[in-house]
């Protein structure tokens, strides 16, 4: 006869379900506090996720404010390459200055032109961009002034103003760190007369860091206005602006008599020094020393007397003088 065991297993039966509950309970509990609290990789292991916004370290030189453009010190040409002149046109807009190129980022090299002789003078502001955008703001004074004043122009000549060769630098900011285009370069330093790539830095400025071009005649605004002065024969003087305070430079190595007769007759009706103060720089690559030297143009360098005001009565005088110059 069998026995019925049915009495005894329930008690069992019961157990086992309340215990399998108990273990489904604790592994939900566990896979909640997993999910919320994942173990983390190790360190020496884990990824370096590098994203859109990575950055590389800044030049030394270069400006920290928002929207900066930046130059970069390395230039994308071979310094063997040989200097060439671009074939292209410059353009006249009816209503305003004539384009005779563009800057390393796209800005518009404008020269305006005032009268309509057979010789011509030239002004230039800025090549130093927002390290001296005083000579910006003098260059479009006195443009103003042309303009209300047309009379002050001599029957025999012609004015030519560029009143920023270096728009990239300005946009920049206006301080050291606008000096250079936007290729790092100090355009003064970069004319074809006596360029040294490795020029010396002694007594020089060298507040931040600046090359000369990978070679002469690098950037486009130099060839730019370069193309300029040698597509207008005409043009016998020009007054290159810059700040401060050191004096009037006469271009020119050896020294060009008729840069010299410029320059001292400038120091007659103002008061920038000539000679002026001889700091002990090795100026290389010099746009007024190539404009004398191998244009055969009375060149001067005008130095303004502070980095912030024009001075533009001062040089209200050197505009008369230096539009009634006569080469000699």
């Amino acid at each position: 006869m069998t026995k019925n065991n049915s009495g005894k297993n329930l008690p069992r039966l019961i157990s086992g379900i309340w215990l399998l509950n108990l273990v489904g309970a604790v592994g939900l509990i566990v896979f909640v506090w997993l999910s919320r609290n994942p173990t983390p990789a190790h360190s020496a292991s884990a990824p370096t996720i590098t994203t859109a916004l990575s950055r590389t370290p800044l030049p030394s030189y270069a400006p920290q404010g928002e929207g900066a453009i930046l130059p970069t010190i390395k230039p994308t040409v071979e310094a063997q390459k040989p200097f060439q002149s671009p074939t292209s046109t410059p353009t006249q807009d009816p209503n305003g200055p004539m384009v005779i190129g563009y800057s390393v980022a796209g800005r518009p090299l404008g020269v305006y032109r005032f009268g309509n002789g057979p010789t011509g003078r030239l002004i230039i502001a800025g090549i130093h961009g927002g390290n001296e955008w005083n000579t910006i703001a003098l260059a479009k004074e006195l443009i103003d002034y042309v303009e209300g004043h047309p009379e002050i122009i001599p029957k025999g000549i012609t004015l030519y103003i560029l009143p920023d060769l270096n728009p990239d630098g300005e946009a920049r900011i206006h301080g050291l760190d606008g000096r250079v285009n936007n290729n790092g370069v100090d355009l003064n330093r970069n004319w074809p007369y006596r360029w040294e790539k490795d020029f010396a830095r002694s007594n020089c400025w060298n507040y931040r860091e600046t090359t000369a071009g990978p070679f002469a005649a690098s950037e486009p605004e130099t060839v730019a206005l370069l193309n300029f002065v040698q597509a207008h024969p005409e043009i016998d003087a020009l007054i290159s602006y810059h700040a401060a305070a050191l004096g009037v430079f006469a271009g020119g190595v050896p020294a060009y008599k008729p840069s010299v007769l410029l320059a001292e007759g400038i120091a007659k009706v103002s008061t920038y020094q000539y000679p002026p103060k001889d700091i002990g720089c090795k100026y290389t690559g010099d746009l007024t020393d190539w404009a004398a030297s191998v244009q055969r143009v009375a060149a001067v360098d005008i130095e303004l007397h502070n980095f912030k005001d024009t001075d533009f009565d001062e040089n209200l005088k050197i505009l008369k003088v230096f539009l009634n110059y006569k080469k000699k």
